[in-house]
C-alpha cells in the first residue's frame, strides 16, 4: 500500500494501556471535581465516556481497572461526597438558610446528579462499600436538609436526585453486594422509607401537573426496583423489627408506595411456621420430662 497508507495504519494501532489509564484518571478527576455550571456539557460528556470505557458490550472494556485505578476512583468520589456533606453541614451551622435559594438548588442538584452517576462507576468496579457506608452514616442529616425545602419543582427535583442515589445504595445493601450490620441496615431503612413514602406522591403530582414534568421524569423500573429493595431489606431484619415496620406501614396514609404486601405475607407465613415449630419443640420437651 506504500507510504500513503502508513498514517492510516498508524491510527489503527492499539492504544497503549498507559495512555488509556492516563485519560481515564484525568477524566474521573474532572468528572468528580464539581466544575462550574458553564462546563456541565463537558462534564456530562466525560462521564458518558468513562462509563463507555468500562462497559463490556460486543467488545471487551477499553479499560480493565486494577487496584490503583480503583483507589483513584474511590478517592475522587470520596472528595465529591465530602464537598456535598460540607454543603449539608452548612445548614446545621447556620451559614446556609434555605435549600430553596437559587444557589443552593443548583449546587445540590449538581452534587446529587454527580453522585448518582458515580454510583454507577463504583458498581461497575465493584467498590461500592465505602460509599454505601458514608451515605448511610450521613442519611439522617441529608434527609433533615431535604425536608427543610419548599415544594417548588426545583426542590422536588433535588429530592428526586437524592432518591436516585439512595436507590443505588439500598440496592447494594438489599442484594448483599455490601454487607452492613443489622443495626445500620435498620437505621438507614427507618430514615429513607418515610422520606420516599412522602416524596413519591410529590413527584407524581408535579409530573402530572407541571410544564417542567420532563425534568422530574424517573424510570418506572427504578421505583419498582426500589420497592423490591425495601422488601428485601425488611425481610432480612429480625422478626420483631419487621413487625414494627409493617405495623407503621399499615397505619400510614401513604401505604400505597412502597407496597410492602409481599413483606407482610412472608412475615405472617414465617411467624406462623416459627410458632408451630416452637410448639412442637415445647411438646417434645414436655414428653421428655414426663419420662
Amino acid at each position: 500500500m506504500g507510504l500513503q497508507a502508513e498514517p492510516i495504519l498508524a491510527r489503527l494501532q492499539p492504544v497503549k494501556q498507559s495512555a488509556i489509564i492516563n485519560i481515564f484518571v484525568s477524566a474521573i478527576r474532572f468528572s468528580t471535581s464539581s466544575p462550574s455550571p458553564n462546563m456541565n456539557d463537558l462534564k456530562s460528556s466525560a462521564q458518558e465516556q468513562l462509563e463507555y470505557m468500562l462497559t463490556e458490550d460486543d467488545d471487551a472494556p477499553l479499560l480493565t481497572a486494577d487496584d490503583n485505578i480503583k483507589v483513584e476512583v474511590k478517592e475522587c468520589v470520596n472528595r465529591l461526597f465530602a464537598r456535598f456533606i460540607d454543603s449539608v453541614t452548612a445548614f446545621f451551622s447556620g451559614t446556609t438558610e434555605s435549600l430553596s435559594e437559587a444557589g443552593n438548588v443548583q449546587l445540590f442538584q449538581s452534587y446529587l446528579t454527580d453522585l448518582s452517576w458515580a454510583c454507577q462507576i463504583l458498581s461497575k468496579l465493584e467498590i461500592m462499600r465505602e460509599f454505601v457506608e458514608y451515605w448511610s452514616d450521613a442519611s439522617e442529616k441529608i434527609v433533615k436538609v431535604l425536608e427543610q425545602g419548599s415544594s417548588t419543582t426545583e426542590v422536588i427535583e433535588i429530592k428526586l436526585r437524592a432518591v436516585e442515589v439512595t436507590s443505588k445504595v439500598l440496592e447494594a445493601i438489599g442484594y448483599g453486594t455490601v454487607i452492613l450490620p443489622t443495626a445500620k441496615r435498620l437505621q438507614v431503612l427507618k430514615v429513607w422509607l418515610p422520606f420516599v413514602r412522602v416524596t413519591k406522591p410529590l413527584i407524581d403530582s408535579v409530573t402530572t401537573n407541571c410544564e417542567n414534568a420532563m425534568l422530574l421524569k424517573l424510570d418506572g423500573e427504578m421505583w419498582q426496583s426500589l420497592e423490591s429493595t425495601f422488601v428485601s431489606i425488611i425481610l432480612a431484619l429480625p422478626s420483631g423489627d419487621q413487625a414494627d415496620i409493617l405495623t407503621e406501614w399499615l397505619d400510614n396514609e401513604y401505604m400505597q408506595y412502597p407496597d410492602l404486601t409481599e413483606a407482610f405475607e412472608v412475615w405472617c407465613y414465617r411467624s406462623k411456621v416459627a410458632k408451630r415449630r416452637l410448639s412442637l419443640v415445647g411438646d417434645e420437651h414436655a414428653m421428655t420430662n414426663s419420662f
